[in-house]
């Protein structure tokens, strides 16, 4: 099961889109980074760098 999944598994209630955002990224994200840009205390951008890695 995904972090998104477990994270509405109720159902009872959507996510914001912001968190949805975050939770994706993770869930595909194998290596990487992810960076949140905040605005007066509000999360406004996602940038996610994606590594990938190659055996010797």
């Amino acid at each position: 099961m995904s972090t998104v999944e477990e994270a509405a598994k109720d159902g009872s209630e959507q996510l914001p889109r912001a968190i949805q955002t975050v939770l994706e990224a993770l869930d595909k994200l194998k290596f990487g980074a992810i960076q949140l840009t905040v605005h007066e205390g509000r999360l406004v951008q996602v940038d996610v760098t994606e590594r990938h890695r190659y055996p010797n």
